[in-house]
């Protein structure tokens, strides 16, 4: 987990929102899987790849590397945007993915395209 700072209180709805539009596209259809999330715990903020998650809840979960370094290169994307602080940029260092592993689906096509969480934070799924 990267552990980041927001400025104001209402940041946390706009990386949420934002985070639902990064993530992996499918190659034949407009299809957005989800990354990463944002997780509020004990008045601390961590951007979380949804595979960490699954590790968090005990369930299993093949996290590789490359999973966390599209966390950091998401969550460095995030700060350079100015939507956070990262705790510890050191901790990221060059442990990235490449932007090209990586879509970033502008707002205003959101609308055209189906976004796909595959970790629903609060919520029991069946």
């Amino acid at each position: 987990m990267a552990e980041v700072f927001l400025d104001h209180p209402d940041d946390f709805l706009k990386v949420r929102e934002t985070l639902t539009r990064i993530g992996v596209s499918s190659k034949n259809e407009k299809r957005l899987y989800q990354s990463c999330h944002i997780l509020h715990k004990q008045g601390r903020y961590f951007i979380v790849h949804f595979k960490e998650l699954f590790l968090l809840d005990g369930k299993r979960s093949n996290l590789c590397e490359n999973d966390i370094e599209r966390r950091n290169t998401i969550t460095k994307l995030l700060s350079d945007w100015g939507l956070v602080t990262m705790a510890k940029p050191e901790e990221i260092g060059g442990n990235t993915a490449p932007i090209s592993q990586i879509k970033i689906l502008p707002y205003k096509e959101k609308k055209d395209w189906q976004l796909i969480t595959k970790y629903s934070i609060g919520n029991k799924r069946k």
